[in-house]
């Protein structure tokens, strides 16, 4: 059965932000994830994560301003210089929080030509690809569906593994999010079993909802035992909407993961 980490952005929101790695370890968690660690102080997540034993698996690269809509800016070609600096700021948080992978969100690029967007995720994800490598840290690349997120410059895997591709780095890979796949093309275990070499993390919600497992269409118990199937090592990512709260939900670690629980979850 795959490992699973709580996604400390989505889960969990009913405390604030910082208790919420207490209420992931209390729940059975041994990782987390979570968008962005940049609101906060190093030390301040390193001693959350040190006191509750768990482990950082992902964040993200800064993504410009999350409040104002953006989802990134590795698409633009007048945020080059913001972008490169940017990628430093995220190695610095990454090697103090032992952080092993990043994942970079392309952005929506709003009057920008198509072709020229695409250049400059290839550049800035080739720029980025050759930093992370330097430092042992993998860079990843997301595609997201294209109805929660209108404009996004990525939508399907098809796309996220051209542009790995074109930058041609072997640092560089996709993180394939189950709930967006499913929305933009199906064909999920098809697809994991294709290229699964290529994707270094999986995230997870179901559909529609973007709720917990066992809420909607995707039958996760197949998709967990093809992962076992396939040897895959890495964490699933448990970023979904609590349909109620994140406590009340995670009986579907036990009735669709099949994982006991210690506590409220595995």
């Amino acid at each position: 059965m795959p490992k699973f980490a709580a996604n400390l952005t989505m889960l969990f929101n009913e405390v604030p932000f910082l208790d919420r790695f207490a209420a992931a370890a209390e729940a059975g968690f041994d990782a987390v994830e979570f968008l962005f660690p940049y609101p906060y102080q190093i030390a301040e997540l390193s001693e959350r994560l040190q006191q509750n034993k768990l482990k950082l698996v992902l964040h993200n690269l800064p993504a410009g301003n999350w409040e104002a809509g953006e989802r990134g800016i590795a698409s633009l070609p007048d945020r080059v210089g913001e972008f490169q600096e940017g990628v430093g700021r995220a190695i610095e948080y990454a090697k103090a929080l032992k952080v092993p992978q990043l994942n970079c969100l392309v952005g929506i690029p709003k009057n920008v030509d198509v072709d020229k967007a695409r250049s400059t995720i290839v550049d800035n994800l080739r720029f980025a690809a050759g930093e992370l490598k330097k430092e042992g840290i993998r860079l990843l690349v997301e595609p997201c569906n294209s109805y929660d997120i209108p404009g996004f410059a990525l939508n399907r895997s098809s796309e996220g593994l051209d542009v790995i591709q074109a930058v041609g780095s072997d640092n560089l890979f996709l993180q394939y999010d189950i709930y967006h796949m499913q929305r933009m093309e199906g064909e999920l275990a098809a697809t994991i079993k294709k290229h699964f070499a290529q994707i270094a993390h999986i995230q997870l919600a179901d559909n529609p909802g973007r709720n917990e497992p066992g809420t909607g269409e995707i039958n996760y118990p197949f998709l967990f035992d093809l992962l076992d199937s396939l040897g895959y090592q890495g964490y699933v990512g448990c970023e979904y909407k609590p349909r109620t709260t994140t406590a009340e939900g995670l009986g579907w670690l036990e009735n669709v993961a099949g994982v006991k629980r210690a506590h409220a979850a595995a």
